[in-house]
């Protein structure tokens, strides 16, 4: 199915999940998979708690109308909040570093939501997941979004400004966290760094 009409069907009410606990009534529920886990299997669940579709990739789980079958539900994922990011026409404030994100971002989600209404990274959902589900956690309400971004290598930051396409940025210190994915230090930097990087590109 196209994203398009992924899209109509997620903007009817603006809520999405990847976890059957957390189901609210008229959820687009993604099945996602893991290394211990197959989301697809939760399908039927999902929709029995009341989401309105289940996005699937395994055509063994398709048991009706309601579930969509796609190549890669993760990437179908990804690209329903690019598409929906692209739709919102208000400020993103990204941030990122190797230590105090989310202490930051609740900081200045305090400062910003007294003024805006403003929708922000729910705990330290920062990965190529967590991201995707910050930003179709957006509503047309939202005024300003503010979305954290973590990573363990480099083009991390970078794949992440791709989806929330951030009109700004900040990153809160260069340290020794995941240097081995980094490959040192230096790494660290310049992995952080993408997000200026991407930003100065605009």
């Amino acid at each position: 199915m196209e994203i398009e009409k992924i899209y109509n069907l997620y903007s009817t009410y603006y809520l999405a999940d990847t976890d059957t606990r957390s189901i609210r009534e008229n959820t687009l529920f993604f099945a996602l998979k893991g290394a211990n886990f197959n989301g697809n299997t939760f399908a039927k669940e999902a929709i029995a708690l009341g989401a309105s579709f289940a996005i699937i990739d395994e055509i063994a789980y398709h048991t009706g109308p309601q579930t969509i079958v796609v190549d890669n539900v993760l990437n179908t994922l990804q690209a329903l909040a690019q598409y929906h990011r692209k739709q919102l026409k208000i400020p993103v404030l990204a941030l990122t570093g190797s230590n105090g994100k989310t202490t930051t971002k609740e900081l200045i989600h305090a400062v910003l939501s007294q003024k805006y209404t403003t929708t922000a990274t729910q705990g330290n959902l920062n990965n190529h997941i967590g991201v995707p589900l910050t930003l179709l956690s957006m509503t047309p309400e939202t005024e300003i979004g503010i979305v954290e971004m973590g990573a363990n290598h480099q083009k991390e930051i970078e794949f992440l400004c791709t989806l929330a396409a951030p009109n700004y940025g900040y990153i809160t210190n260069f340290g020794k966290a995941h240097l081995e994915g980094f490959g040192g230090l230096e790494g660290v930097i310049q992995g952080k760094s993408e997000l200026y990087t991407f930003l100065r590109a605009q």
